[in-house]
């Protein structure tokens, strides 16, 4: 990818026709997964030339084409699945030819698959500009190019021609899918399953998807109106009634595994359903508005869905499920008083799941209605006529975006009673639905205009959730993702140049989502700085405005006209903000120092900005695939600006209280400005403060008129009085602290304080300041910079004191109380700090969770989340205190042992579940903790006389941990998160030595019928503890990889194998010695081969290239993975694009080998057996045979016979009494012929066979005389030796037959 920041265009596309409207007509076998289709393009030529029309079309057997009514029987159809394979025995190596083959379709985007000729009978002519046709065809908004060089481009076209209207060709194609193996999912339909049977389409998110069901243009900017009519069985009884068991023509597979080939599976299918489950109607959820459902005449057991689509989409965003599904009306949450507002405005929301699960759906979309209504009035009229939410299992994505429809996975669904997923869960869903205002309704011009839909989706997402869960919320998300921007922004692309790599590895749209949505929002912030008071959303809506009324051409949106949309509605020129956060790559870092100068009576503040140039960093297995995808496509770095410019807000809090903000422009990378101060008051002490608080405490009278100071009260003002100071062992200032707080003119000063930048901040203040800027701020952001800065300090009881304050504080965010939990854990040391950070925690929990002055926990109360949340915390922060060996302590252990023996949730509303996995998680790895590299190994196993880490202990612990395992295979826990929370810690104690090596325990979850989560654990701590070194492991691995029918499942397996090559490839991690080396602590001398081997185990570690190159060092000859990917990749259950790469990990692993393999049987050996009255059964047997047979010598041949004349018969005669005798019959002359044996020399074939006789009656040989000529009679033999062959032919007519 080149760094630019205009996009890259190849040569113009001429359009060929554009779209006005598409029937569809599927008629579906559910159980069979086949259909017959017809479908019916209403195209509008753009010339009067137009010969040819290109479409996709995968896995159809066209059956007849048809063009304005007219047979079309020339045409080109390429299938790609059919070349999905080598027909001989092929293998890794020839993964090239492979590719060979499936190069157009593998290509983004694919090439058309169907080329159609049209008749010369199909005329295209002029048509009436005037005619309501004409009219009609005004509307159209997209069209399909050609790049054949035949012409111009359509912008150098003259208005004339732009002008002109051509009639429409309609082009009807009836075709037939006899096995459907991609763009639809079945789930249910397989023997001894026991979900609910249902079907749904695939994600179209990418070209090739949407053409597996049905002809079409398949790109998202071809878009016309829809009609789509599905007809497929009444109830689920009528589905599996009477399925077909031949799926093309041989017996169908079920996802590529299972076949139905008798009646027998499906008998077994029938009884495991009830007559309840069998009853229950099937429903037809599609895009679009349902116009009518009849049932079929000719089979009553059929039905037919239709459904019109009147706004034009593409064929990538449509979409519809068939189950069983419930009907959930979520416009029942909607506020009375928002549905008075709205009026005929309110959106119908409905929401459709499979039977038992309405409840989930009710709490899962319990915010959809006030989304949908805040969305209708801040940003403008639902595109669409009414919304759905369909839930399905195995869905991926687990959101599919299509119009009107939301395609779900069940797995995005929570009860009432589960608290974890709250959150997360909420923000998906929004974003779904804001995603068809922008995504569906409005998509991006070119992939490089991604940014602009991905970041206007998030923006509205994040602006009701600010509604939805508060400003705190919000500013604290907020913060958490520019410092998460921040981090990773250093040596990528720009957000520009990253919309055309969202395919490449699933990163590239995490990083989008993430930084798309903050650069609106800053500029979101500026504009309400300058005075417009509705900022962005202003925007936004005239966005959808103009796409509604047409001025959005085709629904597509560009950077360009989005930056110059912002220009004219902010009044603001954003020519050089677009350079720096759009078309530029990375974020600025700030360093900020201040003094304040009591002549001038100003604060003087210098601002240096700095780029940071990307680090050279370790390779990590998660992202190791990532780094070699981008490394073979060529990924830089985006343009980094030397300089960021624009405003800034800083913001003074001086000693009367009050905040004094200041705005300030960067232009340069040194910035120094002068503010003035405003204040006369004294900074108030914090001795003077605590008095106060103790005087109020005391019920005693305090007159502020008495004192010049300004009283401020605070947040963290707790733990104050001296029993409480002396029970939880906190310090406070020092008089030499005071002193110099006293001396200050100033509280703290705040640096971008309206959050205006995505940067890195380091203001140089006193810590003094920022305690105040964390007690005194009421900005959430404010707080989380006074926490992170507290967080890097070195360890002091002062520090520890008011992290605590903060943790005890429940006014706080419980952000910032889990933030300050979490810093607790510096200060637990030993030594002069006597673990203080850790009897601070045990405190905090002991006090807010624990009978009074007992260890003993209460039972659960989670009705509080946020105390809830500050509980797991604690837990967490416990779990990662360590002493100077690096083992977690034995009273923090205890302590993570008795919360866990001891819960109770008996009396609590909601599911412990996440609370449980949390304690069996920070008990495994206390259990697990190890010294350090580079200690002395004597110290690392030495413990002390009252440890108390014995046998037992460990075995309680184990027994603990198993005992929730055992209790979540009979009452499983929300996606079984106790057995996977059980096998990661196993995982983590074997790695650790813990326990013994037993991998037995956790491959029994890797078996089919295992849930797809808790399975893809099992296999990932498999990968983890070293799955490659075990080849049948291994075997099974990717057997299951390549073969299981859930796309979720091959999805994620897919990812494992990628950490599993990378921890290949990057290999073990440098011991201690050689970490110490690499540090430049220690210096040693090596030979030149020591020192190859290290520079190249050290370029394994950090270069790509030298990753690769040992990982094809360490896999060249692991047959067992050769074989797994090969037969993975010849699975029929993988789509094309899994295929694809499959195929891309074989070509960085093996090199290409153009051959052909020929497999050739050895022979068998042969037996006869007698099996009466004459006859004899030939066999063959298992014997094979390996060797040659010897060659035979054939037997001498005789010499030429002799042909003596009739005269000299009788001086010749010889004793001989056996001879070969000549007799023609019909004639009474008869030819004895003796042969004497000839020399070896001299070996002929015995005789020459006679020809047929010609039609003139002429002789068949010479050596055979005719009736009338003499006839030898005798040949002479040697003399003294016997003829060894006497031969006796009769020559003459054939007789006639009998009868």
């Amino acid at each position: 990818m080149a760094n630019t920041t205009e996009p890259q265009h190849l040569q113009p596309l001429i359009p060929a026709f554009s779209l006005a409207h598409q029937n569809v007509e599927l008629d579906i076998d559910l159980f069979a997964r086949r259909l017959k289709g017809r479908t019916e393009i209403t195209i509008n030529p753009q010339s009067k030339e137009l010969k040819s029309v290109r479409l996709n079309c995968r896995q159809c057997k066209i059956t007849r084409i048809t063009a304005n009514s007219k047979v079309c029987s020339s045409f080109a159809y390429e299938e790609p699945y059919s070349k999905a394979a080598l027909r001989w025995e092929a293998g890794v190596h020839q993964h090239h030819m492979l590719r060979r083959k499936l190069e157009t379709q593998l290509k983004s985007p694919p090439e058309e698959e169907l080329v159609i000729n049209l008749p010369k009978s199909v005329r295209i002519d002029d048509l009436d500009p005037f005619s309501v046709t004409s009219a009609a065809l005004i509307g159209t908004r997209s069209s399909v190019g050609i790049n054949d060089n035949l012409g111009e481009p359509s912008s150098a076209r003259t208005a004339v021609e732009q002008e002109r209207r051509f009639t429409p060709v309609t082009i009807v194609i009836e075709y037939s899918i006899p096995y459907i193996r991609d763009g639809m999912h079945f789930v249910g339909w397989e023997e001894d399953e026991l979900r609910y049977p249902h079907a749904y389409t695939k994600s179209f998110a990418a070209p090739g998807g949407s053409c597996c069901l049905f002809p079409c243009v398949d790109d998202l900017a071809a878009r016309c109106t829809w009609e789509i009519s599905i007809k497929c069985p009444k109830t689920v009884g009528d589905a599996i009634a009477h399925p077909s068991n031949a799926a093309n023509g041989t017996g169908g597979t079920m996802n590529g595994v299972h076949k139905h080939t008798t009646n027998a599976p499906i008998d077994h299918f029938q009884s495991n359903m009830n007559a309840e489950d069998k009853a229950l109607e099937l429903a037809v959820i599609c895009t679009g508005d349902m116009t009518d459902e009849v049932d079929d005449h000719m089979v009553p057991s059929r039905k037919t869905s239709t459904f019109f689509c009147s706004i034009p989409l593409s064929a990538q965003q449509l979409g519809f499920a068939i189950g069983p599904f419930e009907h959930v009306d979520l416009a029942e949450f909607r506020d009375r008083v928002e549905d008075d507002k709205l009026g005929q405005n309110a959106v119908p929301l409905h929401g459709f799941c499979l039977p038992g699960r309405a409840a989930e759906v009710r709490n899962t979309c319990l915010p959809m209605a006030k989304a949908i209504d805040f969305f209708t009035l801040e940003y403008g009229s639902y595109p669409f006529s009414n919304y759905k939410l369909c839930f399905v299992d195995d869905s991926i994505p687990e959101i599919t975006h299509t119009g009107y429809l939301s395609i779900c996975s069940n797995s995005l669904l929570f009860p009432e009673d589960v608290l974890e997923p709250l959150e997360t869960v909420s923000r998906r869903m929004i974003h779904a639905l804001a995603s068809q205002w922008m995504g569906v309704n409005v998509i991006p011009k070119e992939p490089s205009d991604t940014w602009v839909v991905v970041g206007i989706a998030y923006f509205m997402t994040d602006a009701f959730l600010r509604r939805l869960f508060g400003k705190n919320d919000y500013g604290f998300r907020q913060k958490q993702a520019t410092d998460r921007v921040a981090d990773l922004d250093i040596g990528r692309p720009s957000i520009f140049d990253t919309g055309n790599l969202v395919d490449l590895d699933p990163f590239e749209a995490e990083f989008l989502a993430l930084k798309a949505p903050l650069v609106l929002s800053i500029l979101d912030r500026r504009f309400t700085k300058t005075g417009s008071a509705s900022g962005l959303s202003r925007i936004i809506s005239r966005v959808f405005l103009n796409a509604k009324v047409g001025d959005l051409a085709n629904g597509a949106i560009s950077t360009a006209y989005f930056a110059k949309t912002c220009e004219r509605l902010g009044h603001a020129k954003l020519e050089a903000f677009f350079t720096q956060w759009v078309y530029g790559a990375g974020c600025p870092r700030f360093r900020v120092t201040q003094r304040f100068n009591k002549k001038k009576n100003v604060v003087e503040m210098l601002i240096q900005q700095t780029q940071s140039e990307p680090p050279e960093r370790d390779l990590e297995k998660t992202t190791f695939m990532r780094d070699v995808k981008e490394e073979k496509q060529d990924v830089f770095a985006g343009p980094v600006q030397p300089v960021f410019t624009g405003p800034m807000t800083i913001c003074i809090h001086e000693a009367d209280g009050s905040p004094y903000e200041h705005l300030i422009e960067i232009k340069e990378v040194n910035t120094k400005i002068e503010i003035l101060y405003n204040t006369k008051y004294k900074r108030l002490k914090r001795s003077k403060r605590q008095k106060d608080r103790t005087a109020t405490a005391g019920a005693t009278e305090y007159n502020p008129e008495e004192n010049n100071d300004v009283l401020l009260y605070c947040l963290g003002d707790v733990l104050q009085s001296e029993e409480e100071i002396q029970q939880w062992r906190l310090t406070d200032w020092g008089k030499e602290d005071e002193d110099r707080m006293s001396q200050e003119s100033y509280e703290w000063i705040r640096v971008d304080a309206n959050f205006e930048w995505i940067c890195k901040l380091s203001v140089t203040m006193a810590g003094y300041m920022y305690l105040s800027q964390l007690q005194q701020d009421k900005d959430v952001v404010a707080q989380l910079e006074s926490i992170q800065y507290m967080a890097v300090q070195k360890e002091h009881g002062l520090v520890s004191t008011i992290l605590l304050r903060t943790l005890m504080d429940t006014r706080y965010f419980h952000g910032i109380r889990t933030a300050a939990a979490a810093a607790l854990v510096k200060h637990a040391r030993e030594g002069d700090m006597d673990w203080l950070g850790l009897f601070h925690l045990e405190k905090a929990f002991q006090h807010f969770f624990c009978y009074l002055d007992s260890p003993m926990p209460r039972p659960n109360d989670f009705s509080d989340r946020a105390a809830y949340y500050i509980q797991c915390a604690i837990i967490g922060a416990i779990a990662n205190v360590r002493d100077e060996r690096g083992r977690s302590p034995i009273r923090a252990r205890m302590f993570l042992l008795d919360k866990l023996k001891y819960n109770d949730n008996s009396d609590n509303q909601f599911s412990d579940a996440h609370y449980i996995a949390t304690l069996m998680e920070a008990l495994s790895e206390a259990m697990a903790s190890k010294p350090p590299l580079g200690h002395d190994v004597e110290d690392t196993f030495t413990f002390a006389e009252n440890d108390g880490d014995d046998l037992r202990f460990h075995k309680s612990c184990l027994e603990q941990i198993d005992r929730y395992r055992r209790t979540d295979e009979w009452l499983p826990s929300y996606h079984n998160i106790l057995s996977r929370t059980a096998l990661n810690a196993t995982r983590t104690l074997l790695l650790a030595g813990v326990i013994d090596n037993n991998p037995a325990s956790i491959v029994q979850y890797t078996r089919d019928g295992t849930a797809d989560q808790l399975r893809l654990c099992a296999f990932e701590n498999l990968i983890r503890m070293g799955l490659h070194k075990e080849d049948a492991l291994l075997g099974w691995f990717l057997f299951a990889m390549g073969t299981d029918p859930s796309p979720v499942f091959r999805r994620q397996a897919f990812r494992l194998l990628g950490q599993l090559l990378g921890s290949i490839a990057i290999g073990q991690k440098a011991s201690g010695l050689e970490a110490l080396e690499q540090d430049g602590g220690l210096i040693i001398e090596r030979d030149d081969a020591s020192n190859l081997a290290r520079k190249a185990d050290l370029a394994r570690r950090t270069t790509v290239p030298g990753a690769l190159a040992a990982l094809k060092s360490e896999v060249q000859d692991n047959e067992t993975l050769k074989k797994g990917l090969w037969t993975a990749i010849s699975s029929p259950a993988l789509t094309l694009k899994e295929i694809k790469e499959l195929l891309d990990i074989c070509t960085l692993l093996y090199e290409p080998e153009s051959s052909m393999r020929v497999i050739l049987k050895y022979p068998r050996y042969w037996q006869c057996k007698k099996v009466g009255k004459g006859r004899l059964l030939f066999s063959q047997t298992e014997k094979v045979r390996t060797m040659p047979l010897p060659k035979r010598s054939l037997p001498p041949p005789p010499p030429p016979p002799l042909l003596l004349h009739p005269t000299t018969a009788a001086a010749a005669k010889a004793p001989l009494s056996r001879s070969p005798t000549l007799k023609r019959e019909g004639s009474s002359a008869s030819t004895t012929v003796t042969m004497p044996p000839p020399p070896p020399a001299q070996r002929r074939p015995l005789f020459k066979p006679p020809r047929r006789p010609s039609e003139g009656g002429e002789a068949l040989s010479p050596a055979v005389p005719s009736p009338t000529a003499p006839t030898p009679t005798r040949m002479t033999p040697v003399e003294g030796e016997k003829p060894r062959l006497k031969i006796k032919l009769k020559i003459g007519p054939p007789k006639p037959a009998a009868g």
